[in-house]
């Protein structure tokens, strides 16, 4: 007679909880935390030796519609096991003899799923700053970041698309709108070269 009253008053008191007396007595597994995607080898299609033809924004942001061309080529490598890619970039404008020899050093933050990239000029032999910081998402690979230019504060915008095994296609835009509209400066084609394993 005890053991019913103490079964019937446990079920009171879970009816006045407003649970059952089963799921009052049945511990709820922990959730698992949602897996972080491993994207440490989002830059692994890039290895090798490309061709590269650039299109160059004559002044951005001042309304100008004069682009420069130049042609030459861009190696890149790994390092870290895929977290970190880099690659020499170094392109000629045949008609002023104007030349470009660029560093990009990329670094990837496996905790928050995104990639840093430090961009450097042999001119003068120092990585703009801050870091372009983004992520790759469904083919595409979206990095921003904040600078000054002219006085004024612009969003930064790095876009890599239409990744192929045998082409690539770059782009860099300024916004002065925090996004809104988008002025491209800096058109990157690449086209994979015969050395293409070469690191």
């Amino acid at each position: 007679m005890r053991s019913t009253r103490i079964t019937l008053a446990m079920a009171s008191l879970a009816l006045v909880l407003g649970v059952s007396p089963a799921i009052a007595q049945t511990p709820v597994p922990a959730a698992k935390p949602a897996a972080v995607r491993d994207g440490s080898h989002d830059f692994d299609w890039m290895v090798g030796t490309w061709k590269a033809h650039l299109k160059k924004l004559v002044n951005p942001l001042t309304g100008s519609t004069t682009w420069i061309e130049f042609d030459g080529t861009q190696r890149t490598w790994l390092a870290w096991g895929g977290k970190s890619a880099m690659d020499e970039f170094v392109v000629e404008d045949p008609a002023t003899k104007t030349r470009i020899d660029a560093l990009t050093v990329r670094l990837y933050n496996p905790a928050q799923d995104q990639w840093s990239i430090y961009w450097a000029n042999a001119t003068n032999g120092e990585f703009s700053l801050p870091a372009t910081v983004g992520r790759w998402t469904n083919g595409r690979g979206e990095f921003y970041d904040h600078e000054s230019i002219g006085g004024r504060w612009i969003l930064v915008r790095y876009v890599w698309s239409g990744i192929t095994p045998t082409s690539a296609h770059f782009e860099q835009s300024f916004s002065v709108d925090g996004g809104k509209t988008w002025e491209a400066n800096w058109i990157s084609d690449l086209t994979r070269a015969k050395d293409a394993g070469s690191q």
